[in-house]
């Protein structure tokens, strides 16, 4: 069979015919690899091909070279790296070769390959004249469907690359892509293609933005494509300038002025939706960076330091001109719109959410006009988007400027859930939520209390939309309104204003979790989390609520286990997934309020737990939950969860393997340190296997950093739980942490200063637990050689300019830790050492935890110095 029918066949209709094709092609892939890749460049070349047949190989070519795991993309690299030139040559140009193809799609298939290739060698300083092809291509004036295909390709390129990479070709690439999307090119689709191209390359011309005649063309070119006489060209360009305000908005100014505070209320007001949309997503965009940077101004101001931007007060400027604009669209919803399709009134809700939290108080008077001329209208589009309105201003303005609006409005809200329009119905239940989430205050419990939960639980018989809001409201009930109440002196109250809905409330919610059917606007799972909230809420005269709704739970899950195996369809198995960690949700709340007071149920508990880890192989998840229940009932249970180790083990250490797993491993390893933790020194007879697999993980080339960061931590607390019998591990352990302490970051890359700063406090959080574990004990003298080590780790630390809250608390915590151990003065002349006093010194502003464990630190050293 040749490669066009070959191709053909995995785009059957029949099934058979489809996976055979499909392994026969992925047996190419792994045992020719060369002839594989050279067979489909050669479908993708041949103009004589099927479209479908060679938009199959472009996807096969793209696949074999890109993917989104991290160890598969670099295998794929590899791979491709070491192909011999003349395959590689060819597979190249014929791919170059397609982007002009006389049909357009096929040129659109080869730019994502040629993006492809691009993104393995041009890091790896190879195709060194690919950009001085794709611009000559650009600007050949013959081939309208090459110009389109290789702005398309730039674009990829530009998105898939780091900036850096490109940086010396910036220049050329832009005045390509410029070029493309001016007014006067003559060809739309290739103004689209270069205003999309020009989309991805935003943000490696940084430098041309810096300098303020190339802004000043860029925006201009920008700006006229917002006057397109094409929408889609129109849509990009308005997307180029969201993407614009979010890199440079400290370069906006001059242009707001000029024109986009015109440009954008028109876009708002366009016919079409999908500009108006834009134009909305543009003044989001603006209050978000001036969201981000009244907190930075704020933290600046704690540090007493001058914050790094300046808000223009964008946003507050333009008010006036924006929130009619917005509340017209509000005006907009379709009666049977899609609830999963975004369309322009959901976009001006969030907008007007965010623009609340920009310009704070001066919301308030705006909108307030709007909402009492339409709460009350005959028309349901006013009357929802009044109350939408309503809601989507509560996060922003101080509390007390809304608390006699919020009083005013609650009644006429609780009524109105009653509404004959579903649409109506569904954002009151919002409203109601974020009221019971941001102002629960507001709620006064001797006027609002009783009609508000009634009108909630009446709405849990409703459509599956507002049965999910009514569920979150009651959440947000639970988790402002719940939990023990102290008088004056200190004595625990044995009820809370919701003890008298509790039973009614739990019992309701039950009820949705048993409808039948899908789990639309998912309902039901909000019922869970709504039943989780409440238990873990509970006050202690409804504790007979929780025990009841816990036995209903676990009968649940003694019923559902059987039921696995008989499951068949892909949507029942993850249903039945869904259920069950809703379920263990439940338990695990139980567990952690009822603390050792689980004992009761501590054997039925278990008994579920293994069951379902009997069968997690099938649904990896279901592990998932079910360790986070049992770390939660060993750490109610501490020594007394003891008895169940052993059984529970057989599946703890496959776990701990599925290095492809991130989520699952983490798991494991978090329930090694919940056991470690909860048994002691009783943990000391699993300490060693626990230790060779952590040992085994880190060696892992698959395993996610993450993971091993998880690893490092866990290190911590089974020396902590362990103490002295941590020796055996004690070398080895310390050299690999200090080998991971080594680790800098680079400044510019933002993932790995993220990731350096995570290693550094797991590295800390383990060594707190070796020093603490030895510390007052005979062993305590192994520390010594290691102590400047740590130190040097501790010293860096405290340097970081992108130190973290997490990582001073801890670093203190060990410098302590290390004076409390060696108070006789036999580390002296370390912490004597200039930026230790200078560092306990220190007058920055920092959180109460943190500065209570800087005066420890210091008093711990004074003591070991004398």
């Amino acid at each position: 069979m040749n490669a066009t029918d070959l191709l053909a066949n995995t785009l059957s209709a029949d099934a058979n015919t489809r996976q055979d094709a499909t392994q026969k092609l992925e047996v190419a892939s792994r045992e020719n690899y060369p002839e594989y890749m050279i067979m489909l460049s050669s479908v993708l070349v041949n103009e004589s091909s099927p479209l479908h047949v060679r938009n199959a190989a472009g996807l096969a070519l793209k696949n074999a070279l890109s993917a989104r795991d991290a160890a598969r993309q670099t295998e794929y690299s590899n791979r491709w790296l070491a192909l011999n030139v003349e395959a590689k040559n060819k597979i190249k140009q014929e791919a170059l070769m397609t982007l002009g193809s006389t049909s357009q799609k096929a040129g659109n298939f080869a730019s994502q390959v040629v993006a492809a290739i691009a993104a393995v060698e041009l890091p790896a300083n190879q195709w060194a004249d690919l950009i001085e092809i794709l611009l000559n291509c650009v600007n050949n004036q013959q081939n309208t469907n090459l110009r389109i295909a290789t702005l398309q390709t730039i674009g990829f390129i530009c998105e898939v690359i780091k900036p850096e990479i490109l940086s010396l070709r910036s220049n050329e690439i832009l005045t390509a892509v410029i070029h493309g999307a001016r007014k006067e090119e003559p060809s739309q689709e290739v103004q689209l293609a270069a205003i999309h191209a020009l989309y991805n390359s935003l943000e490696f011309v940084r430098e041309n933005f810096e300098r303020e005649g190339e802004r000043n063309y860029i925006m201009q070119v920008v700006c006229e494509a917002t006057q397109n006489p094409a929408v889609s060209v129109q849509v990009g360009a308005f997307e180029c300038l969201v993407r614009i305000m979010g890199l440079y908005y400290d370069k906006m100014a001059l242009y707001m002025e000029q024109a986009l505070f015109g440009l954008t209320v028109m876009g708002m007001k366009h016919s079409d939706e999908r500009v108006a949309q834009q134009a909305v997503e543009f003044w989001s965009t603006v209050c978000e960076e001036e969201v981000e940077l009244a907190v930075e101004a704020q933290e600046a101001l704690e540090y007493g330091e001058q914050p790094e931007g300046e808000s223009k007060q964008f946003a507050k400027i333009a008010l006036p001109e924006i929130v009619p604009v917005l509340l017209q669209l509000l005006t907009k919803q379709e009666e049977d719109a899609d609830e999963d399709e975004w369309n322009v009134s959901m976009a001006a809700s969030t907008c007007l959410g965010l623009l609340a939290m920009a310009v704070q108080d001066a919301i308030v008077p705006a909108v307030i006009p709007f909402i009492e001329a339409h709460i009350k209208s005959e028309d349901w589009h006013f009357r929802e988007a009044a109350i939408m309105t309503f809601g989507s201003i509560l996060d922003g303005p101080d509390p007390t400027v809304l608390t006699p609006l919020v009083n005013q409005a609650l009644p006429l809200l609780i009524s109105m859930m009653s509404d004959s329009n579903i649409h109506v119905k569904d954002t009151t239940a919002w409203t109601l939520g974020r009221i019971s989430d941001l102002l629960v205050t507001t709620i006064k419990t001797d006027v609002h209390l009783h009609p508000l939960i009634a009108a909630l639980v009446n709405g849990l018989v409703d459509s599956p939309r507002i049965i999910a809001n009514c569920c979150w409201a009651l959440k947000n009930l639970a988790e402002q309104l719940g939990g023990s109440y102290y008088d004056e002196d200190g004595n625990e109250s044995q009820n809370g204003p919701l003890s008298p809905y509790y039973q009614g409330v739990v019992e309701a919610l039950m009820r949705v979790t048993e409808s039948s059917g899908g789990n639309e606007a998912n309902y039901r799972s909000a019922a869970y989390q709504a039943i989780a909230a409440y238990l873990s809420q509970a006050t202690t005269d409804v504790f007979p609520v929780v025990s009841n709704t816990l036995d209903t739970v676990l009968t649940r899950m003694e019923h559902l286990i059987p039921i696995h195996n008989q499951i068949i369809g892909i949507d029942d198995r993850n249903n039945w997934n869904d259920l069950i960690s809703n379920l263990c949700n439940v338990v695990m709340s139980v567990v952690r309020k009822l603390e050792s007071n689980i004992q009761f149920r501590a054997d039925r508990i278990m008994t579920i737990n293994i069951e379902l880890l009997k069968i997690s192989a099938k649904a990896p998840i279901i592990a998932e939950d079910t360790f986070m229940v049992v770390g939660a009932l060993a750490a109610s249970l501490e020594s007394n969860f003891a008895p169940y180790v052993s059984a529970l083990l057989p599946y703890l250490y496959p776990a701990l393997r599925a290095h492809e797993d991130t989520q699952l491993c983490t798991t494991a390893v978090g329930l090694i340190g919940d056991l470690s933790r909860a048994l002691g020194e009783g943990s000391v007879q699993f300490a060693e296997s626990f230790m060779t697999v952590l040992l085994e993980n880190l060696q892992s080339d698959v395993l996610n950093r993450n993971v091993k960061v998880s690893i490092l931590s866990c290190f911590g607390d089974i020396a902590l739980a362990i103490g002295p019998a941590f020796e055996p591990y004690f070398e080895t352990t310390m050299s690999v942490l200090r080998q991971a302490g080594q680790v800098e970051p680079n400044p510019l890359d933002y993932d790995l200063v993220d990731y350096v700063s995570q290693l550094r406090e797991g590295i800390l959080e383990a060594y707190t637990g070796i020093v603490t574990g030895f510390k007052k004990t005979d062993k305590a003298p192994i520390l010594l050689n290691h102590v400047p080590s740590i130190l040097d780790l501790i010293q860096r630390c405290l340097k970081d300019e992108d130190r973290t809250d997490a990582t001073m608390r801890l670093s203190y915590g060990l410098l302590g830790d290390l004076a409390d151990t060696f108070p006789q003065g036999q580390i002296k002349q370390y912490l004597l050492a200039p930026w230790i006093a200078n560092e306990l010194r220190s007058k920055f502003k920092m959180p109460g935890e943190t500065k209570k464990t800087m005066r420890w630190a210091r008093e711990m050293i004074k003591i070991a110095t004398q």
